[in-house]
């Protein structure tokens, strides 16, 4: 197969399952709805918070949960009644079959992720009132791109996680509790913290990052997780049995 029909057939695979269309929803549903309820609860006090442009993103780690989720499902799909067997007798180059799979992944996260982070953006500051802040506001656009991306990135390191454990439950067990708890546990060990990456990957929703990660540098960091993740994951695929 060509790499152009591949990826037309991991479309159709992806799309068609209906607990991963149903995650790749949740990304879009859950930061958007909880961005509304936080902003409808919110005192004026605190929609007049320090930093206006991180408060926008008040929700995003809940997009984030639902893009790990749909990460894990895309990939775990594969290990359901020997589907990886019958995708590797379609396709016999692995490596093909793993680089058509990710880019579907990444592709579909991303698109949806965009469209989560400007939507949340511009629905939360209609309910903000006095303290509302537009596209034009400092930052603003490079929050809502970079967020997206910090998304697509988050469901990168489920996939290659999930091709190396084959279960989405497994995975899902370590990358929630890491991403909630992480941060908190190393938040006293100096320069650590910063490093993990939910914490630095978020940098960039911050009028003025903190640490000495930039916004951009701090995706490039998650970036790098992320690959580092679909390396393992590419390890597992071209060395186990299906």
């Amino acid at each position: 197969m060509t790499p152009t029909a591949v990826l037309h057939s991991e479309w159709i695979k992806i799309t068609s399952v209906r607990s991963v269309r149903g995650s790749l929803l949740a990304i879009l549903l859950s930061t958007v709805g909880f961005t509304l309820l936080a902003f409808a609860t919110m005192s004026e006090s605190d929609r007049a918070g320090n930093d206006l442009l991180a408060g926008a993103f008040t929700a995003l780690n809940f997009g984030q949960l639902a893009a790990l989720a749909f990460g894990a499902t895309a990939m775990s799909s594969e290990y359901h009644n020997g589907a990886l067997r019958l995708s590797l007798i379609a396709v016999p180059r692995r490596g093909l079959f793993y680089a058509a799979k990710t880019a579907v992944i990444g592709a579909l996260a991303l698109t949806i992720g965009w469209v989560t982070t400007f939507t949340a953006f511009l629905a939360g500051q209609a309910l903000r009132g006095d303290q509302a802040i537009g596209l034009d506001h400092p930052g603003a656009v490079r929050a809502c791109m970079g967020a997206g991306l910090y998304l697509a990135l988050m469901a990168l390191i489920a996939t290659g996680l999930t091709a190396l454990l084959r279960s989405a439950v497994a995975v899902l067990g370590i990358l929630i509790p890491f991403t909630l708890l992480a941060s908190f546990i190393f938040v006293d060990v100096s320069g650590v913290a910063q490093f993990l990456p939910d914490r630095a990957g978020q940098q960039l929703i911050h009028q003025n990052p903190t640490g000495s990660l930039g916004a951009w540098t701090g995706l490039g960091v998650t970036a790098l997780w992320a690959a580092l993740f679909l390396l393992i994951g590419w390890w597992s695929i071209r060395r186990r049995d299906a």
